[in-house]
């Protein structure tokens, strides 16, 4: 039982810093890659150390070289002129200038082999920095969006049901009104075509609407046939 309790805790636990991480996603995005671009930025400037490192060693080797070219002209016109002494002087200063010139250059290649390696590197993390960023904008876009969505529903989609709802009300009253009308303009124009009727045929213009007591009293004497 305590180990379930003990395993609770810790679920909990992690559903609670889970949910904390999801809310505060874009603050940590946003953190995250202001610390990837200084990264970026502290590389960058690794870099332009080691290639001011190698550009000195280059500068040594140009040196040693010249150096070397320089001792050995000298020792060569020293054994002419019968100066074993100067010669043999010049032949150690060489090869001790030979050693240095062998270490020099295996310090510019080992150098030249880094900056390569950490060029090739940054230019990644450039790119990926950039894709991050593109991401971030996107992200960022996406949930202004849908804080717009969110507020949209409770207040506007509902007044505008609600308007819809009065104007169709609205429009079947008007509807029905202007029925009525035209149902009371037939009316009238009926009972005015009815009361002309009625007063032709009291006049005696036509046939009698209605027969009267003279008229069935005559037909009643009227032998049948």
């Amino acid at each position: 039982m305590f180990k379930t309790l003990i395993t609770l805790v810790r679920g909990q636990s992690h559903d609670a810093a889970q949910a904390l991480t999801d809310a505060n996603a874009m603050s940590i995005l946003r953190q995250q890659l202001r610390d990837a671009a200084h990264g970026v930025e502290a590389a960058k400037r690794s870099v332009a150390v080691v290639m001011a490192y190698c550009d000195r060693e280059k500068k040594a080797l140009r040196r040693i070289s010249a150096q070397l070219s320089d001792l050995e002209a000298r020792a060569l016109d020293a054994l002419r002129k019968d100066r074993e002494d100067l010669a043999t002087e010049a032949a150690a200063a060489i090869a001790e200038l030979e050693a240095e010139r062998a270490t020099t250059e295996r310090a510019v290649a080992t150098y030249d082999t880094e900056i390569r390696r950490l060029r090739e590197e940054l230019s990644l993390a450039e790119q990926r920095l950039r894709t991050l960023q593109r991401g971030k904008q996107l992200a960022d876009a996406t949930a202004k969006s849908q804080r717009v969505r969110g507020t949209m529903p409770d207040g506007v989609l509902n007044s505008l049901r609600e308007a819809e709802a009065t104007l169709e009300r609205l429009q079947e009253r008007q509807g029905l009104s202007e029925a009525t009308a035209l149902a009371m303009a037939d009316l009238s124009a009926s009972s005015s075509a009815e009361a002309t009727s009625a007063r032709l045929a009291a006049a005696g213009c036509g046939a009698p609407l209605r027969p009267d007591a003279a008229a069935v009293l005559a037909r009643l004497k009227t032998p049948q046939t």
